[in-house]
């Protein structure tokens, strides 16, 4: 009886404890860093603003914001005049060879996306954030960039959304 009464007093004290971290706006489960005063965000559209041309790009990383700040964040999405606001820009995609055979010849190709983002927190401006984030994913040169294109970009989408999503709300 004493050992459930003690299991009990512990569950009741780490819920209290949780509790009171997530509502003061210190701390939420999810680690985002977002006071409580600040309700809503704006994401528009990614610019596209890169030489070589990916047409789905700026759609896939507006809708992997978009979904990652929905999730973990009970920010409401609005259109515009958000208490936050992320403006996002594709300054460059590029395919680079990043290993050589004997024969000169690439044996490995790398796909790096660059984003440009500016971050703004109408609230609290000490917290605005302007900052370049890139990423990149190797293949194996024998394959042509449209075969594995599809799949490099879904992965380094999501490399770049964790790192702006860490700089903005999270502050890591």
């Amino acid at each position: 009886m004493r050992a459930l009464a003690r299991i009990l007093r512990l569950f009741v004290i780490a819920g209290l404890t949780g509790n009171l971290l997530s509502s003061c706006g210190i701390y939420s489960f999810t680690g985002t860093n977002i006071q409580p005063d600040v309700k809503s965000i704006t994401i528009p559209y990614v610019e596209y603003k890169a030489l070589r041309v990916n047409p789905s790009l700026s759609n896939d990383l507006t809708e992997a914001l978009q979904d990652k700040f929905r999730k973990l964040t009970s920010l409401e999405q609005v259109d515009v005049d958000g208490d936050l606001e992320l403006v996002c820009e594709i300054t460059g995609y590029d395919v680079k060879a990043t290993a050589v055979t004997a024969n000169e010849q690439a044996a490995q190709n790398r796909l790096t996306v660059t984003v440009k983002a500016s971050f703004s927190n109408k609230k609290y401006p000490e917290d605005d954030v302007d900052k370049t984030f890139s990423a990149y994913e190797d293949f194996d040169a024998t394959m042509s960039l449209d075969a594995v294109e599809a799949g490099l970009c879904e992965t380094i989408i999501e490399k770049i959304v964790e790192d702006i999503f860490n700089a903005t709300v999270a502050q890591w």
